[in-house]
């Protein structure tokens, strides 16, 4: 018999959504086109509704971690329809749950339309890349089209470390292995220590959450590893701030150092609601590691970034807010919209002002 939780999951790919959520005291609720909408023709959430809906598809190992952290991410699939990232958690004492669809296709660079130079980024041989950004505006579904891009094209050794595994991978030119944090391995921290013994061309961390997790993805890309990961960070400069400041002060020199030597793009990305209301559209902004930029990092000279993505299209570089006033220009975005999503505020409303 299958779960009760398949019958909401198919209720929100049927309508196009991209997120569940299943809170007591409501029904569901999903969110389509960016916007939430719940279900009124479901009941509402009793006192034990949710978990009484998520725990049956949870191993008793599952359970457990819950109980212990409060806090959980898995992985659930209904088979020949999508995946799902489940996030389960308590709120006021009560069990509720995040879920985001997560299509079974992982789409190319071009079908998603990412920005061609995303294409040059996945073919490097070596060093960091970070793709970034808040909660929900399609990291995974970037960082998997610049891992599908080197299996199409590359004979290469690719090693993912998730939590939970998201896009799974059929291997192509390249051999992929993909590892769940409480599954496969206890934590990315010690994936990593060990990630360097496996050979691999490529590796891929979820997420970097703390100061070891980053300190092992420099140390990996500085002994010869293509390295991919996200942080929850909006733009580029403020990535390399983020990575430093993570360290104590008497390591932060040495981290900027690292990061200098090894970082190679840095891509920033949002999710703005179309001013049609048939969706939401990407702005992106792209770090490209050159000399200057390599440069900067090193000196501590953090704020001359932006200017430099501005004057490095050349080498593919954009800022965010550039990217955002050729949105609002198409007419694809609202000022509003696009304003509200701008790193600077004053000088995108300057920018648009001199034409």
């Amino acid at each position: 018999m299958a779960p009760e939780i398949d019958g909401y999951l198919k209720e929100v790919i049927e309508k196009d959504g991209s997120d569940l959520h299943l809170k007591v005291g409501e029904p569901p609720i999903i969110r389509t086109k960016g916007k939430l909408q719940r279900l009124k023709e479901y009941e509402i959430f009793g006192s034990d509704g949710v978990k009484e809906l998520i725990f049956p598809i949870m191993t008793e190992e599952q359970k457990e971690r819950f109980r212990k952290e409060l806090e959980l991410d898995i992985a659930y699939e209904l088979e020949g329809l999508a995946r799902f990232r489940i996030n389960v958690f308590l709120q006021r004492g009560r069990v509720g749950s995040a879920v985001r669809v997560i299509p079974l296709k992982i789409k190319s660079i071009d079908e998603w339309g990412l920005p061609d130079i995303l294409r040059d980024i996945a073919l490097y041989s070596r060093g960091f890349v970070l793709v970034t950004g808040p909660t929900g505006v399609g990291k995974s579904t970037t960082l998997a089209a610049m891992i599908e891009e080197i299996n199409r094209q590359k004979k290469r050794h690719i090693v993912t470390i998730e939590d939970p595994i998201e896009y799974v991978f059929e291997d192509k030119e390249s051999v992929i292995e993909q590892r769940a944090i409480g599954v496969d391995t206890f934590s990315f921290e010690e994936a990593l220590k060990r990630v360097v013994r496996q050979n691999p061309d490529i590796i891929m961390v979820g997420e970097m959450r703390d100061l070891e997790t980053i300190s092992r993805a420099l140390n990996a890309a500085e002994m010869g590893a293509l390295v991919f990961s996200t942080l929850h960070t909006p733009d580029a400069p403020q990535t390399v701030d983020r990575i430093v400041d993570v360290f104590g002060p008497e390591h932060q020199q040495q981290i900027r150092l690292q990061f200098a030597s090894t970082v190679r793009a840095i891509i920033s990305q949002t999710l703005l609601r179309r001013s049609d209301g048939t969706g939401r559209v990407a702005a992106f902004e792209v770090l490209i590691g050159t000399k200057g930029i390599s440069s900067a990092i090193r000196e501590g000279k953090v704020e001359q970034i932006y200017n430099m993505i501005k004057a490095g299209a050349k080498y593919g570089m954009k800022l965010l807010d550039d990217s955002l006033k050729e949105l609002y220009l198409r007419g694809y975005v609202d000022y509003e919209e696009a304003l509200s999503k701008a790193s600077n505020p004053k000088a995108f409303e300057s920018s648009l002002a001199r034409g």
